[in-house]
């Protein structure tokens, strides 16, 4: 029997995706340069600036529409946000009727 040997992926925050992309669109950097600077693959540069220029792709009837990076990171904000919203309403709607209660 053969052991096969299991690399770990590492997993990248969003922003660390967005500076990827920025470090080739924005500042010049060729792929080649920003893999060597930041120890990333040259596919996985190619991916994130990919991903980066796609200006919203055009959804079509056989795939779900996919945001750039910035479009998921906002995304991720407002779910955030959304659900501490939602979380505030409960305690205030419980408030509400804690002190309509009270007053009887």
């Amino acid at each position: 029997m053969s052991k096969q040997i299991q690399h770990k992926r590492p997993k990248y925050t969003l922003e660390f995706k967005l500076d990827v992309a920025k470090l080739v669109l924005e500042q010049g950097y060729t792929h080649q340069q920003a893999a060597n600077n930041l120890g990333i693959s040259l596919s996985a540069i190619g991916r994130r600036v990919r991903a980066e220029r796609r200006p919203g792709a055009k959804p079509t009837t056989d795939q779900p529409s996919r945001l750039n990076l910035s479009g998921q990171a906002e995304l991720t904000r407002l779910r955030q946000e959304n659900e501490q919203l939602r979380m505030e309403r409960e305690i205030l709607k419980k408030a509400a009727v804690f002190f309509a209660n009270k007053v009887d």
